[in-house]
């Protein structure tokens, strides 16, 4: 079979089966069955072997771990005293809420890795206070569901620590390629909130004391340690990401134990339910996507698709944008975790082929899946806030796209300034280089 026939046959099956609603990870475990009648050379056996060894991966070890914190995390109410430090950093601007909003998910991003329990922590509280302030109800969500995008580019974040074990890319260096286009994330969606807030006349937060400030500090200052401990163990050789993960997990929980004594041992056995279930979803979709992405290295579709780009452009921010794009349009349809697994090895040799540095290559791929959490019909952010809020996720689209403008525009640069993401590892770990 030709790779061709095989691409547009793999791709194609696994568009109608999203479409017809069939879930991904199953979608994309069916749509290599007719591989396997077509073709002699790939047997069940070899498939079940490939889904298996994907399971062996030690990195992989870490986001059942990276989830437990961050449910740990939610509920030990970490939440509220990160909410505490952003209003006393913040509030006092124009739309002091919305502000309150970004900055807390940049602080939340930083400890928990998951823009998902960002979306929820963050939105179950600020989402209903803002609404009793009279702001827009789909400004609030499009608030929310946006900047909780940060979740996956601030490290430390889940899914760096899947792109670094599916792609053999150093985990360490991955998150500090990501503070940097992070922070502008942030602050780009601040100054769209205060024009939001200017033009809206939305409220303003009474400017914090200074005891409130030193209160708020001494709050949230264990919790704000957590990504310190993570990122500076990792960089610093002291641990691996998986080892950080279940440190994540130890340091957590002695927070909500200990510390904040705000966790009981009743709560236990829920936070590992939920752990299990979501690390499983994650996990078999991992497995199905590897199945996948291997049935496309074995019939050289890589290779196929750089003799396409290369008919279009050599050049190498030409080829990133195209890039970009893909990722954008398939991390609208998917989880970016199976996203990662197929893509990732799909389009590297794009990038090596015209020597873009695979940190620069990873941070684009990883900021455009991003975006998915916000664009439906996937839009998991988007839908979590607008379920608090309360509204149909459609009411929120003109808010949404004002924000996804913006965020699209921070894209851009990242892609055409390579700095952005690198002048932080070349700084730290100029080994790389």
């Amino acid at each position: 079979m030709s790779a061709t026939f095989v691409f547009a046959t793999l791709f194609g099956l696994l568009i109608v089966l999203i479409l017809l609603r069939v879930p991904v990870s199953f979608s994309l475990a069916l749509a290599v069955l007719p591989i396997l009648f077509l073709a002699d050379r790939v047997t069940p056996v070899m498939l079940l072997q490939r889904m298996m060894r994907s399971y062996g991966s030690f990195i992989l070890l870490s986001v059942p771990f990276f989830i437990l914190a961050a449910k740990i995390m939610n509920s030990s109410g970490i939440t509220q005293r990160l909410i505490r430090m952003a209003n006393v950093l913040v509030g006092w601007l124009p739309g002091g809420l919305g502000h309150i909003n970004v900055a807390v998910s940049m602080l939340f991003a930083g400890i928990s890795g998951s823009s998902q329990a960002d979306a929820a922590g963050i939105g179950s509280v600020l989402i209903p206070a803002m609404i009793k302030q009279k702001y827009d109800a789909r400004f609030t969500v499009a608030v929310t569901a946006c900047s909780a995008v940060m979740g996956t580019i601030i490290p430390p974040s889940i899914n760096m620590v899947v792109w670094g074990g599916v792609l053999n890319v150093s985990v360490g260096a991955l998150f500090l390629a990501g503070i940097l286009p992070g922070i502008i994330l942030g602050l780009s969606q601040m100054g769209l909130v205060a024009v939001f807030a200017y033009k809206r006349k939305y409220p303003v937060e009474s400017k914090a004391s200074l005891p409130e400030f030193v209160g708020a500090s001494k709050d949230s200052l264990l919790a704000m340690l957590t990504p310190i401990i993570i990122i500076g163990g990792i960089v610093g050789g002291l641990v691996t990401p998986t080892e950080a993960s279940l440190v994540a997990v130890l340091y957590s929980a002695m927070l909500g134990f200990l510390v904040y004594k705000s966790l009981k041992h009743t709560d236990i056995a829920p936070l590992l339910l939920e752990t299990i279930k979501l690390a499983s979803i994650a996990l078999f979709a991992v497995g199905t996507a590897s199945i996948f992405g291997w049935v496309l290295g074995f019939f050289q579709i890589p290779r196929y698709l750089i003799s396409i780009v290369s008919t279009i452009t050599t050049n190498p921010t030409g080829v990133l944008f195209i890039v970009a794009a893909i990722f954008l349009l398939v991390g609208s349809f998917m989880d970016a975790i199976p996203a990662i697994v197929i893509l990732g090895p799909l389009l590297r040799p794009m990038a090596e082929a015209v020597q873009i540095h695979p940190l620069h290559f990873s941070t684009v791929g990883i900021v455009a899946l991003g975006f998915g959490l916000i664009t439906p019909p996937y839009g998991l952010t988007l839908l979590i806030s607008s379920h608090i809020a309360g509204i149909n996720s459609m009411e929120a689209m003109r808010e949404v796209s004002v924000f996804l403008f913006v965020m699209l525009l921070v894209l851009v640069a990242l892609i055409v300034f390579p700095s952005i993401s690198l002048f932080i590892p070349r700084l730290l770990v100029p080994q790389l280089f």
